[in-house]
């Protein structure tokens, strides 16, 4: 089988008969420039995306491609995030790992396709203020950032393109019409059809920053976001219909053409001790609209709906579940989640990650520990196995290669 048909025997079937993905859901920058200079050999390393295309895959590249001191040539910011598979590509400005993968015998990525899933046409990028050591800019998404070089970490929100109704409806005038919509896939959409129709491995819509929290929380700021929930009800319900009916008209437009595998929806609604919305608020603002989605989309033959949340999300993952999704990554061990718990109570969810990423910085012994869940957790199915998160720099090169071998072992032999 290939990558594609191993994913869907894993995550639809919960087929036990055939390896699970050997995947990561990414690294940091740091952490792969000090695997380099560990003796990584760079044979294929990660690309810095420079060119924009949609929200998608660009949102970020101004600030990744500003000229920073503080990065060595032939090395990567700090604070970016190079994905691994378990996170998807394209997102964010990210680069994709090559050599990690092709080291330690990991397989090809999941994908996206390119859609501009915010607003058409897209702002244009404006250099507020530079200096050495600071970038104030306007991104592709409206939002003004503030990205600081040396640590090199996501930009800061800094102003927002919606401040109440007003910006709101010239927005949508301006930038949220359905009259073209099939000028929000890619200009070379034929080509890709033709690619995707041979492809062995798995193709997904949504990403980083759609979400029924994620894309307001995005876009107003969370502070905007919890304030409005109960100032501004009626703006955020019109947001979110707003999202949904265009995500849906994309989304229509592109399974005319293409098999999709899967769907992924960006939430980062949780944090170290729970939700930061309660229950009411979900059920109020996010269920109807992930009811419509997640409808919608089983209704075209689309039934893996993943939900990408950091933090301890177990209490809200019976909402989630009732709202239509079927699988959840990447269950962050150091805010308290634990797969072995969610599989018990949620024997049906597909599920990615789940593996104390920290741990592997105390050596074999500790890494054949935290590895003896993932054993049983094989054996249940629907599972892949990967760092909670992405792998940090203190993780030495070896211990990393240590892991992985044992990791590959257990997916394919178990």
């Amino acid at each position: 089988m290939n990558t594609r048909q191993r994913f869907l025997e894993s995550m639809k079937n919960f087929n036990t008969d055939v390896p699970t993905m050997k995947w990561e859901f990414g690294y940091w920058g740091e952490t792969i420039n000090r695997w380099y200079r560990a003796g990584l050999p760079r044979r294929n390393p990660p690309k810095l995306p420079r060119e924009i295309t949609t929200p998608t895959a660009s949102l970020y590249v101004p600030a990744w491609n500003s000229d920073n001191p503080y990065v060595s040539e032939r090395e990567y910011p700090e604070g970016i995030a190079i994905t691994g598979g378990g996170l998807y590509t394209p997102t964010q400005g990210f680069p994709l790992d090559n050599d990690v993968k092709d080291c330690t015998g990991m397989d090809e990525t999941q994908r996206l396709v390119d859609l501009n899933l915010l607003f058409y046409p897209m702002f244009d990028v404006r250099t507020i203020r530079e200096t050495e050591d600071k970038l104030i800019y306007r991104d592709i998404d409206g939002v003004v950032r503030t990205f600081l070089k040396e640590t090199a970490t996501l930009p800061s929100w800094r102003e927002t393109p919606i401040t109440g109704w007003n910006s709101w409806e010239k927005l949508k005038e301006e930038r949220i019409t359905f009259n073209h919509i099939r000028d929000r896939l890619p200009e070379d959409w034929n080509e890709r059809v033709a690619s995707y129709h041979n492809r062995d491995y798995p193709l997904g819509l949504g990403g980083y920053p759609q979400g029924f929290f994620g894309t307001p929380a995005h876009l107003l700021g969370y502070e905007n976001l919890f304030k409005w929930y109960y100032r501004k009800p009626d703006l955020i319900h019109d947001i979110l219909n707003t999202f949904t009916e265009l995500w849906i008209a994309v989304f229509s437009e592109v399974l005319k053409d293409v098999e999709i595998d899967h769907v992924q929806i960006w939430e980062d609604i949780s944090y170290g001790s729970g939700s930061m919305v309660s229950p009411k608020v979900i059920r109020e603002f996010m269920v109807p609209y992930y009811k419509r989605m997640t409808d919608f989309l089983i209704s075209e033959g689309v039934d893996l709906i993943f939900v990408d949340t950091d933090g301890d999300c177990m209490d809200i993952i019976p909402l989630f579940v009732e709202a239509g999704v079927t699988g959840m990554l990447p269950f962050e061990v150091s805010a308290g989640m634990n797969v072995v718990k969610a599989r018990e109570k949620f024997p049906d969810l597909a599920m990615m990650g789940g593996i104390p990423k920290s741990e592997i910085t105390k050596g074999r012994e500790r890494i054949d520990e935290i590895l003896k869940p993932v054993e049983h957790l094989l054996h249940k199915g629907g599972y892949i196995p990967f760092g909670d998160h992405l792998i940090p720099p203190d993780v030495p090169w070896e211990n990393f290669r240590y892991y992985r071998e044992r990791l590959n072992d257990l997916i394919e032999n178990t």
